[in-house]
This record gives C-alpha cells, structure tokens and sequence, in this order.
C-alpha cells in the first residue's frame, strides 16, 4: 500500500480497469483517515477530534464495570478515548492493564468494537485475567492461544509473541472477522520493526484491527527510531510515515514533545507510593573463596578476555559474568551433572583437603566452604519468615536458585525460572499457600508482567548485574499501585566485599539516579530498556568498561 498513490500516473484507460477489493478498500481509506489525523494532531490543528472528560469516564464504562479508578488513570482513559489509536507509556506498576481495559469496555459498550486482541508476553497473561474479573461484574471470555485453532466467541484472546509466527494466519482471520481492538502490551518487544519477526507480524497485523493501542513503560529503549516502529504500529501505512517525517534528524526529547499528543503517561511520582527501605548488605569473603576469586579477577581475567574476533563488550561481558559468579561462589564456575543441579553443599564444611590444586579445588569448593551470600539469604528469609512476611529471593543464576531450594527447603519454597514446568502453579502457591515463605526466582524471567505487592514486600538479591533496567523491574513486583501508605518495603541488596559486586553497585547507583530523574519527567524525555538486557553477557554496556577494567586491575590486596 506504500506505493497507492502510483495509480494516479497510470494512464486512464489503464485506472479504468482497476477492480479494488472491497476488504483492501476498507483499509486504504483507513490508512488516509489515520494520516489525516496524525498530520493535524503534529500540526496541532483539530486538537482532539471528540473531547472526553475525565468525570464522565463511569459514564461510558456502562453498568457492567466495577473496578475503582484512579485520577491518573480516568485522565489517562479520558485521553486515550478522545482518540482513535494510542499508547500509554506510564511506568511499570501504574496499571495499563486497566486503562486498556476500560478503553476497550467504553468502545465496547459504545458498539465500536466487539472484542479485543493482547499480545502481551506469557508472563502478563495471569495479569489480564486477573484484571478481568476485578473489573468487570462477569468476567469476560478469555482465550489463550495454546494451537492455531482461536475460539470464535472469546472476548479476549491473548497470546504471546513468541507464538505470533504460527499463529499469524489465525490472530489475521479472528481479528478481520468482528470489529476489533489490538493492544500491544510490553509493545518495546517489537522495537525494531519491521526488522524483526515479532515487528513484522505485529506490523501485518495492525490494520486489521478498528482501534490500535500500545503500552509499553519503556517506549525508547534505543532512541528515537524505537519510537518510529511503536507508532508505525499506532498508526500504520501513511500515518506512520507522517510520524517519520516529523521526527526525522530530531533528538528524542524533540520527538517525544512533537508525539506528546498521541500518547498518556503516568511518571512514577505521580503513583504516590510509600517509599523503599533498600540496604545493602556487606559480605566478607575468607579462604579458599577468596584465593579463587583473587586469581580469577587478576591476570587470568584479563586473559580470558584476550583480544580475539569478539566484540570487546561480549569479551569483557563474559569476564564480569564469571565474575558475578565468583562473588556468590566459585561452584557456579564448575559443571554439574545437569544443567540445573544444585551445588553440592555438606553441612557442616568437610575439612580442607591438603596438596589440592586450585582448580580441583574450585569444583568441589561447596563441599568445604558454603557461600556467605547462600547463608545470609537464608538467615534474612528465616528472620522474615518469623515475622510472618514473604520473601522474594533475586539471582541471575539459575543453579543459585535450585541451591537455596534445598537449603531453605522448611519454608517450602515456590521456584519459578525458565526450566520451571509449573510456573503458574509455583506463583499460586507463594500467594496463597500460608506455608510457602519464599519464592525463588530470577528477573530474566519474572522481571515483568506480574504483580506480588500483595502478598510480599520483603526481596534479597544474592546477586546483580550492569543492567538497571531489569533490577528496577524486578523491583516492581513488589512496590507497585495498590499499596497502603503504610506499607513497609524492604530491599536487601547483598555485596561481596572487595569484588566486582562493588563495581556493579557503584554503575546502577549512578544509573539509578539518571533513570529515577527520567522517569518522573512527564515530558518522557529519554527512556531506557526497562527489560532487554543489552547484547552483551552480565548487561555490560560500554559505559561501564571503565568500572569493570579498574577492579580487574587494581590490587585485591590495597
């Protein structure tokens, strides 16, 4: 459809024998709308075609709604429905879930759309069906896509996106068949585009549908072309290209402001939550843990990151990788019998054999000395669980997961990672199960898409990496809307002494200080990745090779 407007140099005889489709019809004259409208709202001419108060919002929900809403959430309602396409970039915790569905039940209730659309990942899933029945009188019908085979009566269908290029021809025939609503949720997993797979369905798919909506905290992960791809989605065909055109060779802050009319956001000061108690906690190493990580971390570190045909991100990445590693215990270095084996740890520590080489040492280090992080986990969870409050344990490391399952194995710990067979059923049981005390999990996994605010307000990381984003995700599974005043939130951050956990806690505190300033900026300034980790392993970016290099370098002994 990007080249219509050819027709116009074809000769008339040849114009005359043209036969449009009835369907294609339909979706050019939509194409001409969206640009029309895009242009004016960039112009700033016709403002908002139709005007919604945010006191009316109750009104047009009709009688079968029933969830409260906040003020920030009917202005931001209010704004999406006095347009026929949006996104909603509010932060992580604000609930766009809501705010889709109460934007889909008023153009429900009004007769414009039937029913609706989410590709959201698998993660979100239980959150939009739990959002559902809380919102609404009867739950409404919700399918997941599970096969190829859609259920034709469904309010609801949800799917994830990595099922998107199976499903294609289906999610084309549901959305095509009644008049639709398409939601993109964490709509920065299609950032590039047509460049990438879940870009180019999402791409396919959305002319389809009658009304187009995409949430996403994080708009701009990589900067303004992010932006391009959301609202080449919002509006596709010509109102994408008008967006191009006007945000071409611009700053993001300048495009961001020029796109200011097509999008609501709620910053994270505006939730009014209570605050975060984050502590760290220091963690001496001693013996054969620290004479491995020493040598691990001196010349042999820089040698293993060589020279090579890597890129020198990927090759210092996996230097802090081993690193992060080494700080929480030097087992994680070694192979287990499977990939998921817990460390063999004997309690109480066998007796240090004498005339061990190092590296034999290192592969059976857990049978003499446990892990002082490991320990201090265990007795922060023992501590809360007095308490009678939950605990959320964080680690990169899937083999430090299944080890504290063992060793904390009286709290009858739920453990979700991605070789978890019943993720859902473990999440269950650490809500409602009054003898599950602990959930062990890692951000990669669980850093998105779900909420636990209600059930734990207590989470220990065993370890970090470089990668803000997806702490500050994990963070919000725990401090999110919806929380009394009142609530006490505790973070326990655990730091290896005189390791590369220092180095990391020194980055994300600068870049924590940059991305809290950016996201209370109602203007949306710059945004990172709240979730894609980058390229390289550990999240290493190339501002923080200078950290990394200066603790491979300076002497461990001071």
């Amino acid at each position: 459809m990007s080249n219509f407007q050819a027709l116009r140099g074809w000769p008339a005889e040849s114009r005359a024998d043209v036969r449009w489709q009835k369907e294609l019809t339909a979706l050019l004259q939509d194409s001409l709308k969206d640009s029309k409208q895009a242009e004016e709202r960039i112009a700033g001419d016709g403002a908002h075609p139709v005007h919604i108060g945010a006191d009316s919002i109750e009104e047009l929900l009709g009688p079968v709604w029933r969830a409260d809403l906040t003020g920030f959430q009917r202005r931001d309602i209010a704004k999406l429905l006095s347009m026929r396409h949006g996104a909603n970039f509010s932060v992580p915790g604000a609930g766009k879930t809501r705010v889709a569905l109460a934007d889909f039940q008023a153009k429900r209730h009004s007769g414009e759309v039937r029913r609706m659309l989410v590709i959201a990942p698998k993660s979100a899933h239980g959150s939009w069906e739990e959002e559902s029945k809380v919102c609404f009188e009867q739950p409404l019908s919700i399918h997941t896509v599970d096969g190829r085979t859609l259920d034709p009566l469904a309010d609801i269908v949800l799917v994830n996106y990595e099922r998107l290029p199976i499903s294609h021809v289906a999610l084309s025939k549901w959305l095509g068949a009644e008049p639709s609503m398409l939601v993109l949720d964490e709509a920065h997993r299609m950032k590039r585009g047509s460049a990438g797979v879940y870009g180019t369905i999402c791409l396919a798919l959305a002319p389809l549908a009658r009304h187009r909506l995409a949430l996403t905290g994080t708009p701009a992960p990589n900067g303004v072309k992010d932006l391009q791809n959301l609202f080449n989605f919002v509006w596709p065909g010509q109102g994408g290209r008008t967006v191009e055109q006007a945000t071409a060779n611009r700053t993001l802050s300048e495009a961001s402001g020029i796109l200011k009319p097509f999008f609501c956001r709620t910053t994270k000061h505006e939730l009014g939550l209570p605050p975060v108690n984050a502590q760290v906690v220091r963690v001496p190493l001693s013996g054969l843990h620290q004479q491995i990580y020493t040598a691990i971390r001196g010349d042999q570190g820089l040698r293993a990151a060589g020279r090579g045909e890597e890129d020198e991100l990927e090759r210092y990445g996996r230097v802090a990788m081993y690193l992060i590693m080494a700080a929480t215990t030097p087992g994680l270095l070694s192979t287990g019998k499977a990939k998921y084996d817990p460390l063999p740890y004997d309690l109480p520590p066998l007796p240090v054999p004498q005339n061990k080489s190092l590296a034999q040492l290192m592969q059976n280090l857990p049978r003499y000395e446990d892990s002082p992080k490991y320990r201090e986990a265990c007795r922060i969870v023992n501590a809360n669980a007095t308490r009678g409050r939950k605990t959320i344990v964080w680690s990169t490391f899937v083999r430090s997961l299944t080890t504290l399952e063992r060793m904390l194995w009286d709290f009858a710990p739920a453990v979700v990672h991605g070789g978890t067979p019943k993720r859902d059923e473990d999440i269950t049981r650490f809500r409602n199960d009054p003898d599950c005390m602990v959930l062990l999990s890692n951000p990669a996994t669980l850093g998105e898409g779900i909420s636990l605010h209600h059930v734990s307000h207590e989470a220990v990381y065993v370890d970090r990496d470089f990668n803000a984003g997806r702490f500050l995700q994990s963070l919000d599974r725990i401090h999110r809307l919806g929380l009394p005043p009142d609530t006490e939130t505790n973070i326990k951050v655990l730091v290896a002494e005189n390791t590369i956990d220092e180095a990391i806690e020194e980055r994300l505190a600068g870049k924590l200080r940059f991305m809290g300033a950016v996201l209370d900026d109602p203007g949306v300034e710059q945004l990172a990745d709240l979730e894609d980790a980058p390229a390289a392993p550990a999240g290493l970016e190339r501002s923080d090779l200078d950290s990394l290099l200066r603790h491979l370098r300076e002497d461990p002994s001071g």
